[in-house]
C-alpha cells in the first residue's frame, strides 16, 4: 500500500455523500445468478416458508453463495422492528412466531447435508426476551435432527438483555456472530436504536460465558468513517474477545438509506487485512464484498483446522 493512499485514509472519509446511481468500480460488481444450484436452494427455501438474509438485504453474493449450498436463514420473520439506516428488511409490526420454523430448519439442514449453516434474525423488539427462545429452539432443533450440520449465529442485540443473551449462548451455537455494523461515531446516524458498547459487552460477555465458542463480528466501510476509527474499532473487538472479524463495502440499497460516501479500495481492504492480523485475529475476511456470512462455512473449517493443529 502506497503512503498517498494511506494519507488519503487517515485524512477522513468524504464528507459528501455519492449520488445513488454513481457507477460501482469494477471491484463491486458481481453476475445476475442464474446457476442450477442457485434454482434448486431458491426452491426449497420457498417450499419450506423460510426467509433469509441473503434475499431480504439483496445482498450481491447470493449467486456465488446459494451455487455453492451456502445459504443465511432469517428466522422470527421478515419485519424488522428497528429501522436501522444501512439495512433493506423491511420495518414495522412484526407476525407472530412461526412454531414450525424450527422444525423447517432442522428439516432443510439435513435434507441438504448441510456442513455449516448460519442463522440471522430480525430484531424483536416486541418480544419480553427478544426472540432468546426461539433462536434457542431452532438451534436444539437443527442440533438433534442434523447433528453433523454445525451452527453459526448472527444475532440482534436482544434489548441488551443479559438473561437472553446468556439463553442463546448457552445452546452452544459454534460460532456467536454479532456485528458492530460502523465506528461508534456514526451510530446515531446508522444505527440509532443501538448501543456500541452493548453491542461489545454482548461479545465479550459470550466469551466470557464459553471461551471455546467462537466469537465474530464485523464493520461496514464507505460511511464516513476514518482509517483510524475502524483500527480503533479493531481494538475494541479484540478487546472484548473477539475471534473472527469481517469488513466489507456498504452498499446502499436505496435512496430512503444512509449514502455511500466512498468507495474503497481493495488495496485498502488488503491493509486492514494485514492490520487486523497483527492486531490478533484468527480470521480476518476484508474485502469489498466481504459480507457477515460470506464463505461463512470455509472460514469455520480452518478454524476448526487450526484449533485441531493447536494454533488456537
Amino acid at each position: 500500500m502506497t503512503q498517498a493512499i494511506k494519507v488519503n485514509i487517515v485524512e477522513g472519509a468524504a464528507s459528501e455523500p455519492l449520488p445513488l446511481k454513481t457507477r460501482k468500480p469494477d471491484w463491486l460488481r458481481v453476475r445476475a445468478p442464474v446457476s442450477q444450484g442457485y434454482q434448486d436452494l431458491k426452491k426449497q427455501v420457498k417450499e419450506r416458508g423460510l426467509h433469509t438474509v441473503c434475499e431480504e438485504a439483496a445482498c450481491p453474493n447470493i449467486g456465488d453463495c446459494w451455487a455453492s449450498g451456502h445459504l443465511t436463514v432469517m428466522i422470527l420473520g421478515d419485519i424488522c422492528t428497528r429501522a436501522c439506516r444501512f439495512c433493506n428488511i423491511k420495518t414495522g409490526r412484526p407476525q407472530p412466531i412461526n412454531p414450525k420454523e424450527p422444525k423447517e430448519l432442522a428439516d432443510m439442514a439435513a435434507n441438504l447435508g448441510l456442513k455449516h449453516m448460519v442463522l440471522t434474525s430480525v430484531d424483536r423488539d416486541d418480544l419480553a426476551d427478544g426472540g432468546a427462545q426461539h433462536w434457542v429452539d431452532c438451534i436444539n432443533a437443527v442440533k438433534k435432527t442434523a447433528p453433523d450440520t454445525t451452527i453459526e449465529i448472527l444475532t440482534p442485540d436482544f434489548r441488551r438483555t443479559e438473561a437472553s443473551i446468556d439463553l442463546v449462548a448457552d445452546a452452544r451455537p459454534d460460532v456467536f456472530n454479532h456485528n458492530l455494523e460502523t465506528v461508534p461515531r456514526l451510530y446515531r446516524e446508522i444505527r440509532p436504536s443501538a448501543r456500541y458498547f452493548g453491542s461489545l459487552r454482548l461479545l465479550q460477555r459470550v466469551k466470557e460465558r464459553h471461551p471455546d465458542t467462537f466469537t465474530k463480528s464485523g464493520i461496514m466501510v464507505g460511511l464516513g468513517e476514518t482509517y483510524s476509527e475502524v483500527l480503533q474499532v479493531m481494538d475494541d473487538m479484540r478487546a472484548a474477545g473477539v475471534d473472527f472479524i469481517t469488513i466489507g463495502q456498504y452498499l446502499r440499497p436505496s435512496e430512503k438509506h444512509a449514502p455511500v460516501k466512498e468507495f474503497i479500495t481493495p488495496e485498502v481492504f488488503a491493509d486492514y487485512e494485514r492490520i487486523a492480523k497483527i492486531k490478533g485475529f484468527l480470521m480476518v475476511s476484508s474485502t469489498p464484498l466481504t459480507r457477515s456470512s460470506y464463505h461463512a462455512d470455509a472460514f469455520f473449517a480452518e478454524l476448526v483446522e487450526k484449533r485441531k493443529e493447536g494454533l488456537v
